[in-house]
């Protein structure tokens, strides 16, 4: 019988990427499936050969050869698979596509002895000036350890680790069950040894049996400058140890920026609210103002309003991973005093009632303004008269 072109057989295109590969094959896996078609020949076929289509289609060596030359690039199609029963097709994929694909099964003898560690997840406060710059911080960390008197076998020897009678060492369970529509397979994780497929005769008394013991250590992380509140980092490994000495799992470092005396964030920008006096604002002023590397003076031009912005570039949250930084964003607030003295209450009446001189045709800026005898001049006036 002539072979089917393999694009064919799983339905895609030549042109198709190795995700849409996998996920055609994936598909007709679970469609055919002999655990789902049991005694259907025909099912059993079009597995077969949706397995030798991707045991080709997925590796670029033999898909290229394919690609030129046909089924006669592969040798005959011995290196397409050429699959004759279902346990070459197991075989040759070592179990771990239909592992991902059907939760494990057909794992004969296949379980894994050791379960993986939880993930922990670990809050870490940072200030903008430590997250401005970048910081390493070291902290002290509850969690599980393997055990040290057994190795994290759980057991007091080698030897008393046995196959587990329940499931024969598979890790699970098989019920088979008919209705009308057919004969269904239910697998289970086996109960008695957690999937395991082994069981011990005599535990660790250190451990109990489960390999690992409560402990603490110290991990140092590395803070890189940028970081944003709800930023993580993970740290592979630095989990809970596994169960049997099975895999650890991750530290999940999450980020959380604590709230600033004189900051506010916004991006890699940060916002300074800077109050000045009213003759600060009317004259100018060089004002020395907080920053997250230090101090820095700012020049207040004459005239000032509120809400005025002033920009100090480069003053800002470097943007991660980058060598770009924002800005600092200083804005401007006038102090209104609630209670004047006399002499205050003199000047302001003196600045009110003083001549109101209107600027000449196009003659609209403040510079002008205060030539002709405006508000300001007059302020400079009251404010160093003697």
């Amino acid at each position: 019988m002539e072979k089917r072109d393999y694009y064919e057989v799983l339905g895609v295109a030549r042109t198709a990427e190795a995700d849409a590969i996998k996920s055609a094959y994936r598909r007709l896996a679970m469609q055919h499936h002999p655990d789902r078609n049991p005694g259907n020949a025909e099912a059993e076929e079009k597995f077969k050969e949706a397995a030798e289509a991707y045991d080709v289609l997925s590796n670029p060596d033999k898909r290229a050869r394919y690609d030129r030359f046909g089924h006669n690039g592969l040798r005959g199609g011995q290196e397409g698979g050429g699959f004759s029963n279902m346990n070459d097709i197991f075989s040759a994929f070592g179990g771990t596509i239909f592992e991902e694909f059907f939760g494990g099964g057909r794992r004969s003898a296949g379980a894994v002895w050791g379960q993986p560690g939880a993930d922990l997840r670990l809050r870490l406060p940072l200030t903008l000036e430590e997250i401005a710059t970048g910081v390493e911080k070291t902290v002290r960390v509850k969690r599980m350890v393997g055990c040290t008197e057994c190795n994290g076998a759980g057991a007091t020897s080698p030897a008393d680790i046995v196959e587990c009678s329940a499931c024969n060492g598979t890790g699970e369970i098989r019920q088979a069950s008919r209705s009308m529509f057919g004969q269904f397979i239910n697998v289970t994780a086996c109960s008695r040894c957690g999937g395991e497929g082994r069981t011990i005769k005599k535990p660790c008394r250190a451990c109990g049996g489960d390999g690992r013991v409560q402990g603490e250590a110290s991990e140092t992380i590395g803070v890189p400058a940028g970081v944003s509140d709800g930023n993580y980092i993970p740290l592979r490994g630095h989990g809970n140890a596994g169960r049997h000495g099975g895999p650890a799992g991750d530290l999940i470092v999450l980020i959380e920026e604590t709230p600033h005396q004189h900051f506010q964030r916004a991006g890699d920008d940060v916002v300074h609210d800077l109050t000045l006096s009213f003759s600060e604002a009317a004259l100018g002023a060089e004002i020395e103002v907080p920053t997250l590397t230090g101090r820095s003076v700012i020049t207040v031009e004459p005239g000032t309003q509120p809400g005025t912005l002033l920009r100090m570039r480069g003053k800002g949250i470097p943007h991660l991973n980058t060598n770009r930084s924002g800005d600092q964003i200083v804005r401007i607030n006038i102090h209104v005093p609630t209670r004047l003295s006399d002499e205050e209450r003199r000047a302001l009446e003196q600045l009110a009632e003083g001549p109101n001189v209107k600027p000449a045709r196009g003659e609209t800026n403040d510079k002008k303004s205060e030539e002709k005898g405006g508000f300001f001049s007059r302020m400079k006036e009251v404010l160093f008269s003697e």
